[in-house]
């Protein structure tokens, strides 16, 4: 399964990405073996030495340069073709969520309350397959291959950390030609798709994703004299119930963006008016316009309401992930390949996006380019029952992991085959 595998001469055709099913197919034994070793030990966050290690150890042998970035567990391995060309990004994001694990499988975390449950682990291991892939078609590549093994993309902006150490900034090839980056792609599991289906759209993909924290300000006093006080709960269930109505009244329905309310924390005792009152929440948009809509709208909400019954407040609103962004035309071609690939019965065009966010975003607001959903829901198994990505249940079909190396790889030749 190394790099020593001959192929038919009819490889030596850039554009002919008719074998890579089957070569993926050959890679799958070590891809699950490699996935189901980060599986079982999943870690948090920017920094993750288990499985940095674990990438290089299954990178070791294949003719890349290794780039391990300082701010974070981040590896950047790159893939010189045998002409020179343009540079091509495939991402894969590595991090676990922090949470119990209740799939019952055989490779279950062994670490307490971190599992993979959105797949993380399978991209890594797809991203090594479609290394050792495209390893073996040094010569069809006219350019350069980056492979972005990247840290903290649930909710750590492990992107953004690698973007700010260069990651880009990739220079000249060997030869001293230019190379750089016109290209990015990114794969992500998906339960929501029966095993080796995949799905994608053209502009916003995924939503952008910020906090929202209101704290109505009041005067406390005994439950039993309320015109004594400034009590700040009424107040802030007002707020809750005014963003809802804002949301549907404000919103372009064709534009959209979600409020949701995930926490209301007020008092310490049963018969006490508490000083103040906490609103915690999440903002999710499609487009920059509804997102500074919304963040002007529950400002304007929250202060009306506190002034209204006397009461202070304060409004705290975070910028988190950017909207995901496909170019329409690289998601269009990406599209096209992978209905080469795998069939066109098997591709699926998104009529909307997710409102999931993700940090890749990052990436696409500097280089065009597209991520894909690839399903990985058994097909014996009812998809509308099917436990969630982030379900401490959710079980991923392991035989997806070939169609995800051999499109990883079959959208960089064809990116990088100059026609």
């Amino acid at each position: 399964m190394g790099c020593a595998r001959v192929y038919d001469t009819h490889m030596a055709d850039p554009t002919d990405i008719t074998t890579l099913t089957e070569e993926s197919l050959d890679l799958l034994d070590d891809t699950i073996a490699l996935r189901r070793r980060l599986h079982e030990w999943p870690e948090l966050g920017n920094h993750l030495p288990k499985t940095r290690d674990e990438v290089l150890a299954a990178l070791e042998g294949l003719p890349l340069g290794i780039k391990l970035h300082e701010t974070t567990s981040g590896i950047v391995a790159s893939l010189e073709g045998t002409r020179p060309g343009p540079t091509m990004l495939l991402r894969g994001d590595m991090d676990a969520l922090p949470m119990p694990e209740d799939t019952g499988v055989e490779f279950s975390s062994h670490v307490e309350n971190v599992m993979h449950a959105c797949g993380h682990d399978t991209h890594t291991a797809m991203l090594v397959g479609a290394a050792r892939l495209l390893s073996n078609h040094r010569d069809q590549i006219q350019g350069r291959v980056v492979f972005m093994f990247q840290p903290g993309e649930e909710g750590h902006a492990g992107a953004r950390f690698m973007l700010d150490e260069g990651l880009l900034d990739v220079g000249p090839l060997s030869d001293g030609s230019s190379s750089e980056v016109t290209g990015a792609f990114a794969i992500h599991t998906t339960s929501s798709l029966p095993t080796g289906f995949i799905s994608t759209r053209g502009g916003p993909i995924m939503a952008s994703s910020d906090t929202l924290l209101i704290r109505v300000i009041g005067r406390g006093g005994h439950g039993s004299e309320p015109f004594r006080t400034l009590d700040p709960i009424p107040a802030a269930c007002e707020i809750v119930g005014a963003l809802q109505s804002m949301i549907t009244r404000r919103i372009n329905v064709f534009n959209p963006g979600v409020l949701t309310v995930t926490q209301v924390h007020a008092g310490t005792a049963f018969n006490v008016i508490p000083e103040f009152a906490e609103v915690f929440g999440t903002i999710r948009a499609i487009s920059e316009v509804t997102r500074r809509m919304i963040h002007d709208g529950v400002r304007r909400v929250a202060e009306g309401i506190a002034a209204a019954h006397g009461l202070e407040v304060t409004v705290e609103l975070t910028d988190g992930y950017d909207v995901t962004v496909n170019s329409p035309t690289y998601a269009n071609t990406a599209g096209n390949i992978i209905k080469e690939v795998i069939g066109n019965d098997r591709f699926i065009e998104l009529p909307n996006p997710v409102m999931g966010a993700e940090d890749f975003g990052y990436v696409l607001n500097h280089v065009p380019g597209a991520m894909v959903f690839l399903g990985a829901t058994p097909h014996d198994r009812n998809l509308a029952t099917a436990a969630p990505n982030h379900s401490n249940r959710v079980f991923y079909d392991e035989d997806c992991m070939s169609t995800g190396i051999s499109i990883y790889s079959a959208v960089a030749l064809r990116h990088l085959s100059g026609v």
